[in-house]
């Protein structure tokens, strides 16, 4: 067994496809089919089953996914640990929630990689609830998310910044233009909401749940974008990270309501595995996020 077959098999895995994992990971097909063999060999053990032109996991297949993720994260710490170089290189999995994207990451990111040219970030957008299992099984290596407080058993948290939940509509909404606006104004009004997954329109609906107020749900969609293009073209009021709007606020396309109703607490978190090593690379990201976009 070595490093280049899990990569292979992890990949097959992801795109249930040996012609696919092939041409992305620059093989002949006889060679993923060889390397995939030579693992089953040697576990004595099939890991994919092919069902029609499908291919799916085997429940073993499934168990080695998880190690097969460790097994790769110990070798990007090595690489980012080992060389005899100052400068820190090698690759970092980052998780990040994809509000997070609209501010200040991005100048965060180039910051980084102009300081520490020799780091690859890879970046893949996260929910609340895959997240955790992929820092634990080693999928990701640091995970930077909005969310309420995160307090799950086998994680750490290193950071965090209070962020803040708003609602917004075009300027010439009624609503845009009250000095109060509560849970009771929200009756019969459109909501523009994030998805059915997502802990911020969870914790509108209880809200408004609490106050006896029925939601008119308009539009759920994970695109704040989306939500936004919605709320300008007066279609309904968005509710969504305040730091996805600004933009748009600055251009005066929307309007932040004066919300006197309740506290929606959100943060900006960074979060580990408990047992994760914090190498000198994922140290140094922690601390550009931290000084410039979590101060």
């Amino acid at each position: 067994m070595n490093i280049f077959q899990l990569e292979t098999f992890l990949k097959i895995a992801e795109t249930k496809n040996f012609t696919t994992t092939g041409n992305i990971l620059g093989y002949a097909q006889s060679t993923v089919t060889a390397q995939i063999k030579g693992l089953e060999d040697e576990l004595g053990c099939l890991l994919f089953e092919r069902l029609g032109k499908s291919i799916v996991l085997t429940a073993e297949g499934e168990k080695l996914c998880g190690y097969a993720e460790k097994m790769l994260q110990l070798k990007r710490e090595i690489f980012l640990e080992v060389p005899p170089s100052k400068e820190p290189s090698g690759i970092i999995k980052l998780g990040i929630s994809e509000s997070l994207c609209y501010d200040s990451f991005p100048k965060l990111l180039l910051k980084y990689r102009r300081q520490y040219p020799k780091v690859d970030i890879q970046i893949q957008f996260i929910t609340h609830e895959t997240f955790p299992a992929m820092l634990k099984n080693g999928a990701l290596d640091l995970v930077y998310t909005l969310n309420p407080i995160i307090d799950e058993e086998g994680l750490l948290l290193l950071e965090k910044k209070r962020e803040h939940l708003a609602f917004f509509a075009n300027p010439t909404h009624p609503l845009a233009k009250k000095a109060n606006v509560t849970e009771k104004d929200l009756k019969d009004t459109p909501l523009l909401l994030t998805s059915h997954n997502c802990n911020f329109r969870h914790m509108l609906l209880e809200d408004l749940k609490k106050h006896a107020v029925p939601p008119s749900v308009a539009l759920e969609t994970s695109s704040k974008e989306i939500l936004k293009q919605f709320a300008i073209n007066k279609l309904g009021i968005a509710f969504i990270p305040e730091m996805t709007a600004r933009k748009e606020i600055a251009a005066k396309k929307l309007k932040q309501l004066a919300w006197k109703g309740a506290d929606f607490p959100i943060y900006s978190q960074l979060i580990v595995y408990k047992d994760k090593r914090i190498s000198s690379p994922i140290e140094a990201l922690e601390k550009i996020l931290l000084e410039d976009g979590m101060e």
